[in-house]
């Protein structure tokens, strides 16, 4: 029998799979998943593992959009476009969907409602609030970057300040700009320091017109994440692509409502080796700001190492802890995002 914690993308997918494998899975989540930013942009990778596990090739390409290049413009540098790696853009509600549609018709059971607020490793007992959940030979934390079971098993490796404020925001209808259709546009421009002090990106189509900005600031207290009118912060906003100023103003004045967030990481090199009853998995483990724009691939890539080892009969520990030496070693091969320029669409 395996539990996971938490019915995001991971623990989704991760649950459909092993149930197909007639493996006892249950899941414990608070709620349906939609997950907090609007969108999220894949890769090839990660629709190499969601397809290995099971979710239908078919099924997602009908409600991606398309992403044909990327562009990246930093301004006073020279613009770049560099070819799609069989990037595709979701709403995270429409991807939820799929995943759920997939896990729906395997016997995995989901208890929704029910927040894991609390876990004795030692006890094999789990809590969601005063109630007590018998615990399972192994246990799938997938419960993001502020994890209950992170904070009992490693209570020192605290989520930190990525020093970025991060804006996702859609418009109320697909908009025409004059930037390149299915497109996936970063503009921005280099602080005094020689660094990006922020960046705005965007995509449309003839479906949707979606953008996201991220501004190098102080991050901002409890009271102002989450969902917020977007002419509250229009100025700030505008400050990050002068480049582009007639396009932001364009999608700004069409979009009603933007989901605000401190970007945030979790330190991965220091981390204790996984141990059975618990493995931690996705952001639970290794959070990692919306500037690198692989959060979601390595959750889903975590889940199907995890999938692999338990429907071989091999540890889901072993299989995480490659999966951090492999996370650590790609981190090492790419330049911090705030020495980079043009780094790649938060998630």
């Amino acid at each position: 029998m395996v539990t996971i914690i938490g019915g995001g993308i991971a623990g989704t997918v991760l649950a459909g799979a092993l149930g197909r494998e007639q493996i006892p899975v249950e899941v414990y989540e608070s709620q349906p998943s939609v997950g907090a930013g609007a969108f999220l942009v894949l890769d090839d990778r990660a629709h190499v593992a969601l397809t290995g596990l099971g979710v239908p090739a078919e099924r997602l390409r009908r409600v991606a959009h398309s992403v044909d290049a990327l562009r990246v413009e930093y301004l006073p540098g020279p613009a770049r476009t560099a070819p799609s790696r069989g990037h595709r853009l979701y709403l995270r509600s429409e991807l939820m969907r799929v995943l759920h549609e997939f896990a729906a018709v395997s016997p995995a059971i989901f208890h929704y409602g029910t927040p894991i607020t609390d876990l004795d490793i030692a006890a094999g007992v789990l809590f969601s609030g005063p109630a007590r959940l018998t615990a399972d030979d192994v246990i799938v934390a997938a419960d993001g970057i502020d994890s209950v079971a992170r904070r009992g098993l490693e209570p020192e490796r605290t989520p930190q300040y990525a020093g970025q404020v991060v804006f996702y925001g859609r418009t109320e209808q697909p908009l025409r700009l004059r930037t390149d259709h299915s497109v996936l546009h970063f503009d921005g421009r280099i602080g005094t320091d020689g660094r990006p002090a922020g960046a705005f990106g965007h995509l449309w189509d003839d479906e949707l017109s979606v953008w996201f900005a991220r501004v190098t600031r102080p991050p901002l207290p409890l009271r102002d994440i989450g969902f917020h009118p977007a002419e509250q912060w229009a100025e700030l906003i505008r400050t990050v692509a002068p480049g582009i100023v007639d396009v932001v103003e364009r999608l700004l004045a069409d979009t009603e409502t933007v989901h605000v967030s401190n970007a945030r990481n979790v330190p991965v090199t220091a981390a204790r080796p996984p141990v059975l009853p618990v493995v931690l998995c996705g952001d639970a483990d290794h959070a990692i700001t919306p500037a690198e724009g692989v959060g979601a691939r390595d959750a889903i890539e975590d889940a199907a190492a995890i999938h692999h080892a338990l429907s071989t009969g091999s540890t889901p520990v072993e299989a995480m802890a490659q999966r951090r030496r492999q996370i650590a070693a790609e981190r090492e091969r790419v330049v911090p995002p705030y020495r980079r320029i043009g780094s790649p669409v938060g998630d």
